[in-house]
């Protein structure tokens, strides 16, 4: 049996969520109610907001692609958007003058002393299990089944140095020219590995609020100009990170037995973003602030938001585990 190529809708997780579905499958949207009363960070408002934003990636089975565009869609998904934005730049503050790109950055590198009980890459090195590893990859290939795509976004928005940088950075994420190489399709290869579905979009119903919105927040600063810097600072939080964490799940993977391919996918993070840090750094956050000095604080924005929101699915991920449950919604893959 082939299957589609785009994934089926989800299942709702409230009147918002559900009103949003229901849309899709060609009901009226003046009929999606105001999120004004919704958490901008529970179930019901981010799992709307991710099947908006789905729209433009490889959309659902049965929804017609002119639906993208719908104009009564877009005015739900701004009115979503407005209150998560709202919320994150509540919880998020960033302080004119004393915070900057750079001290921000400098934040990012400084790892901590000891292992530190809030970091799910420690506990997973440490003492993660299999089980934990495989549900860790589910609740990631939301994103990393479209790893870069979102970023993609800020490349028509940036000039020169910046843009150059840039496209080096994704033309690495996106393979180097081989469809074998694409960090997505070695995602895909990871989760094989691990005996879990490679379809895209098949763990969006096991993903709690909190992972669907840190890959909202991707494609909420991708899909706005005016946020550009706030992609920017995202993308460098991203690869600051990114290798001494994948260094540590390469580890886990190793001492799981979860497979090569699994090892692989961390390995691969380790050297090529320890590379892309000082790119990212230097030429992309440097080159754009370089022409646009006053995106700064955005700049800082995008970095502690993605922070903010890797914090909270940190807390929530970790308190089960340490429980001995599952961090899933239903059933453990």
């Amino acid at each position: 049996m082939i299957r589609p190529l785009s994934p089926p809708l989800p299942e709702a997780r409230g009147p918002l969520s559900a009103a949003v579905i229901a849309a899709l499958r060609g009901a009226d949207a003046a009929g999606v109610p105001s999120p004004a009363r919704c958490s901008p960070y529970g179930d019901d408002l981010q799992l709307a907001l991710y099947v908006l934003y789905e729209l433009h990636y490889q959309g659902f089975d049965g929804v017609p692609d002119e639906r993208e565009w719908d104009s009564a869609l877009l005015g739900v998904r701004a009115a979503l958007e407005g209150r998560f934005l709202a919320a994150l730049r509540t919880d998020v503050p960033v302080t004119e003058g004393a915070d900057t790109a750079a001290r921000a950055l400098d934040e990012l590198q400084v790892e901590p002393a000891t292992d530190p009980g809030d970091s799910v890459s420690h506990f997973l090195q440490a003492e993660g299990s299999l089980q934990h590893l495989r549900e860790y990859a589910a609740l990631r290939s939301l994103y990393h089944l479209k790893e870069a795509d979102p970023h993609a976004w800020v490349i028509p928005r940036l000039r020169g140095r910046a843009k150059a940088a840039m496209v080096a950075v994704e033309y690495d994420e996106f393979g180097a020219g081989r469809a074998d190489e694409i960090h997505a399709e070695l995602f895909a290869a990871l989760m094989a590995d691990l005996g879990l579905d490679t379809a895209y979009g098949r763990y969006v119903d096991a993903a709690p609020a909190e992972a669907l919105a840190t890959v909202n927040l991707m494609s909420l600063l991708g899909l706005h100009r005016s946020l550009r810097a706030a992609l920017v600072g995202h993308f460098a939080a991203v690869e600051v990170t990114s290798s001494p964490a994948s260094r540590r799940l390469a580890e886990a993977m190793r001492r799981t037995g979860a497979g090569p391919a699994a090892v692989r996918f961390y390995t691969e993070h380790v050297e090529a973003d320890a590379v892309h840090e000082q790119v990212v750094r230097h030429d992309v956050v440097g080159g754009l602030l370089e022409s646009e000095p006053h995106l700064d604080r955005d700049v800082v924005f995008g970095i502690r938001a993605t922070g903010c929101l890797e914090d909270r699915l940190a807390a929530r991920l970790l308190t089960p585990w340490r429980e001995g449950t599952t961090a899933l919604r239903g059933n453990a893959p």
